[in-house]
């Protein structure tokens, strides 16, 4: 078994345990995150719409994408929409989803990397991959074949993750005047992995949250991340590094996400 392998066998384990039950913490049930969805559908995409172009009728692929929201989202907006992701708990929830709000949408259960042949098929017009996503990847080349393999002939990648020096380099305490004190404490080269709780802990009960299995993270520096989409074959576009969004000041002057745009070229 290789050390990915190894990897993806512990996220998916705590990804399969209790992630139904977060997102309706989280979201409310299907039926009522749905309503929400349809009402602002190009809200639910917030900073990614501007990036994804006409809608209307075009092949796109979600991978990790979660609980669904965004695709169904990207559904409701005329995309003929699919989801990869490893955990069945939430393909349950986004199909419930995508029912509820009356569109197709259809949902691949599998570890991204060890999708079948014939699901490259090289006709996508949209990969979207968005926050929390590259650190499952213990190399992320082959995750950048996958995605090229899925993309048509000018595709376009979109890729929205929180930014390095955030994940990797920086932690923000306390408050000044309502700005975080930044502090560097970690080493923004290491290339270690961490283990951590699940994301979607934070929805659950206390006494929930320390009975989960634990996540693998590798956190990947902004140059490795370009260079990976560059040997791809696929070819930048923008790089945009941007702040926190949060109509409060706290982490102020440093980036906090970025959002990385690239092609298939013809």
């Amino acid at each position: 078994m290789t050390t990915q392998q190894e990897h993806s066998g512990a996220n998916e384990r705590a990804w399969n345990s209790g992630a139904y039950e977060a997102w309706v913490s989280r979201f409310g049930l299907p039926p009522e995150a749905a309503e929400r969805i349809k009402a602002r559908p190009a809200d639910r995409l917030k900073g990614l719409y501007k990036y994804m172009g006409d809608l209307s009728g075009k092949k796109v692929v979600n991978l990790l994408g979660s609980h669904g929201s965004k695709a169904v989202a990207m559904a409701l907006l005329g995309a003929d929409a699919t989801v990869v992701d490893i955990a069945s708990e939430n393909a349950r929830y986004a199909r419930e989803l995508a029912q509820a709000a009356g569109v197709p949408l259809r949902y691949v259960v599998s570890d991204v990397l060890e999708l079948p042949p014939e699901e490259l098929s090289g006709d996508y017009g949209l990969v979207l991959m968005e926050f929390g996503i590259l650190h499952y990847f213990t190399d992320l080349a082959p995750l950048m074949k996958i995605v090229s393999g899925l993309l048509g002939r000018e595709g376009r990648l979109v890729l929205q993750d929180f930014h390095p020096v955030t994940t990797k380099l920086i932690t923000s305490k306390g408050t000044t005047a309502n700005i975080r004190k930044h502090k560097v404490t970690g080493d923004y080269f290491d290339t270690s992995i961490t283990e951590m709780e699940v994301a979607y802990s934070k929805f659950l009960p206390e006494e929930e949250r320390t009975l989960l299995p634990k996540v693998q993270l590798r956190y990947w520096t902004l140059g490795e991340i370009v260079t990976a989409v560059a040997r791809a074959g696929l070819m930048l576009e923008e790089l945009v590094e941007e702040p926190n969004q949060s109509s409060e000041v706290f982490d102020k002057g440093i980036p906090k996400t970025f959002t990385l745009v690239a092609s298939k070229p013809l």
